[in-house]
């Protein structure tokens, strides 16, 4: 396997309602499906050997739509959800900061820290890569590219995980949009950044 991509899922209900989703399985908007629509061609280029999708239905509805339209295998994996977020699942920030004042700054600066009753973004690194350390020994051929349709949050955390970055700068990367994507291509044994947070708008 020697390129890999994270494909975020298309708008949700609770995004557009400004809701923590965490492993709610929250459903696509109508803004949402047209997202995964425009985006499919672009990834189409790719051309993925295979995709595998949360189980959450957003993001398997959104890889559905890409694996429809290029008959690309599509397998599902619940290590791909996003991250629990305990006590917060279903709150707005405003919620969030009115009951645990301080705390999302917190959750926000510093990678090793989970909300209550959650899971920390160290945690869902650790469980995405488990998802990559298995693709690389089944892989059918050296110049495949594997596609992940996941979320978020564990996109940012499984990048800096494969990337190799210390933890303490896990933070200073950005969001990912709903739809974009980043592009990891593997060279002399390393992965290495080829794009981050790209992605068709419109």
């Amino acid at each position: 396997m020697r390129r890999l991509v994270l494909w975020r899922h298309g708008e949700t209900d609770y995004n557009a309602a400004g809701r923590m989703q965490g492993h709610l399985d929250s459903a696509l908007t109508p803004v949402g499906w047209n997202q995964a629509r425009f985006a499919a061609p672009a990834l189409a280029r790719f051309e993925p050997a295979l995709v595998i999708a949360s189980d959450l239905h957003r993001a398997t509805d959104t890889a559905t739509v890409l694996t429809d339209a290029i008959g690309v295998p599509l397998q599902i994996d619940k290590r791909l959800r996003e991250t629990h977020l305990g006590e917060w699942q279903g709150l707005t920030g405003e919620e969030v900061d009115r009951d645990w004042p301080g705390e999302r700054h917190r959750w926000r600066t510093d990678a090793t820290w989970a909300p209550p009753g959650g899971e920390s973004r160290v945690d869902v690194a650790a469980r995405a890569a488990e998802v990559v350390a298995d693709l690389q020994g089944m892989s059918p051929s050296p110049g495949d590219t594997v596609l992940l349709a996941a979320h978020g949050g564990l996109i940012i955390a499984l990048t800096a995980h494969l990337l190799g970055l210390p933890v303490e700068v896990w933070p200073q990367l950005g969001g990912i949009a709903n739809c974009h994507w980043v592009e990891l291509a593997r060279r002399d044994g390393r992965w290495r950044l080829a794009a981050y947070n790209a992605g068709i708008t419109g």
